[in-house]
């Protein structure tokens, strides 16, 4: 049996059946900037809203209702946010976090002013775009993949926009448009309350694994306690200088950073940026089977590295000493890290840079049962780690495989052939 053709596929046949016309961005608009010549001051008390970084990095239609203000003089010239805007984050410390973009959908009364780590992207005629139809599409994979070969850096990217202007864009025809942005939104919809409800069940069952996870941690005074000093070598990470190039060209060392673990979890063999041999200090690399954690800034986050590497200065090593007798299984000791996170997190100097009073860090105790038993520990920990984390199980991979799905169909509805060129 032949398929009918979707409503969409109707209207293509209908207005371009010979295919969608792309432009580059730079023949369809010009870019403006955030705000300048602003000091902290201006931001304490203000008498206009503004956009923030987070507000662009984390939605796809600028979120209108907030409460962040700036100081704006009537002289001071400072550009507006105007109805239809495609805004984008300027730097981030991944080339494919670049240039996270966000539409003014909405029309207001108040002007809106963009923060200064941010830029503006306004058309020369708004009449080719509807504003719903930019946030799908400059958030589509192939419009993503574009903008990120626009970043370069080396420990931070920022956008380049005599790249930028070059990428280019489908313009299909508006009632193409109107369609698209009504299933987009509907599924949408559908697909964040689906999610909402699995993640609720998801934060049940971590807040339920986090309370097995402290009482089987717990110990009673028939273990023995030993100072983390006493076990480990306690080490700050560091960051090589960033105006060595030597230091971060075809780099192999791994040099991990919070990024690292937000982006892939708690158990790291690998990290999203390298630094070369030529890096490294004399005292060496930090030995494989170490722990991190942050005992400034981010307080108390922690992974387990499973590689020689390196970390930046938020991070503390925890790498056992050769010459101890003791025995540690250090899976156990990572778990355990939950314990001290807790720990750290309660015994900061607050004068100045937040951080981990690292006198007491060194004297904190840590129970070390035998090690058959610390591997009993690991062993169960496992597995309800894996139940609440590991996307590949359980709520989290129906989690992902939704947010996949979505991205997929996004994805086939935003994919035009292109008008073909037939010269005269």
């Amino acid at each position: 049996m032949t398929r009918k053709p979707n409503k969409i596929e109707k209207l293509i046949a209908e207005h371009c059946p010979k295919g969608v016309k792309f432009k580059e961005v730079g023949e369809l608009g010009h870019f403006y900037g955030g705000l300048t010549g602003k000091s902290k001051d201006d931001f304490t008390d203000g008498n206009a809203k503004f956009i923030t970084y987070m507000n662009v990095f984390s939605n796809i239609a600028v979120d209108t209702n907030i409460s962040s203000f700036v100081k704006i003089d009537k002289k001071n010239r400072q550009n507006k946010i105007h109805y239809g805007d495609v805004l984008f984050t300027g730097s981030s410390e991944t080339p494919d976090e670049c240039g996270m973009s966000s539409v003014l959908t909405t029309k207001t009364e108040e002007p809106l002013y963009l923060n200064s780590f941010c830029f503006g992207f306004r058309l020369h005629d708004t009449e080719l775009f509807l504003p719903d139809f930019l946030k799908y599409l400059f958030r589509d994979e192939q419009v993503r993949k574009q903008i990120a070969k626009t970043a370069s850096g080396v420990t931070r990217f920022n956008i380049s926009k005599k790249r930028f202007v070059k990428i280019l864009i489908p313009l299909p025809p508006l009632d193409i448009q109107k369609e698209i942005v009504k299933i987009l939104d509907n599924f949408t919809e559908l697909e964040s309350e689906l999610e909402s409800e699995l993640e609720s069940e998801l934060e049940a069952r971590k807040n339920q694994y986090e309370y097995y996870r402290s009482e089987i941690l717990t110990f009673e005074d028939d273990v023995e306690f030993r100072e983390l000093g006493e076990v480990f070598n306690i080490k700050n990470g560091y960051t090589p200088s960033k105006n060595n190039l030597d230091y971060w060209t075809d780099g192999t060392v791994p040099w991990f950073r919070m990024e690292d673990i937000r982006k892939n979890g708690r158990i790291l063999n690998d990290s999203i940026q390298h630094t070369t041999l030529k890096a490294v200090k004399n005292s060496g690399l930090f030995p494989a089977n170490s722990i991190i954690i942050a005992t400034t800034a981010t307080i108390g986050e922690h992974a387990l590295i499973t590689v020689d590497s390196l970390a930046n200065q938020q991070f503390t090593f925890l790498s056992k000493k050769v010459n101890c007798p003791i025995e540690i299984d250090m899976k156990f000791m990572f778990y355990y890290g939950y314990i001290l996170c807790d720990w750290c997190k309660n015994n900061t100097n607050t004068s100045g840079f937040s951080s981990v009073d690292i006198k007491k860090f060194k004297k904190f105790k840590v129970p070390i049962p035998p090690l058959a038993e610390q591997k009993r520990i690991v062993s169960i920990l496992d597995k309800f780690d894996a139940l609440v984390n590991d996307i590949s199980i359980g709520l989290p991979a129906e989690l992902d495989a939704r947010r996949k799905q979505y991205e997929y169909y996004r994805n086939q509805l935003l994919t035009f052939k292109e008008e073909e060129y037939v010269s005269q």
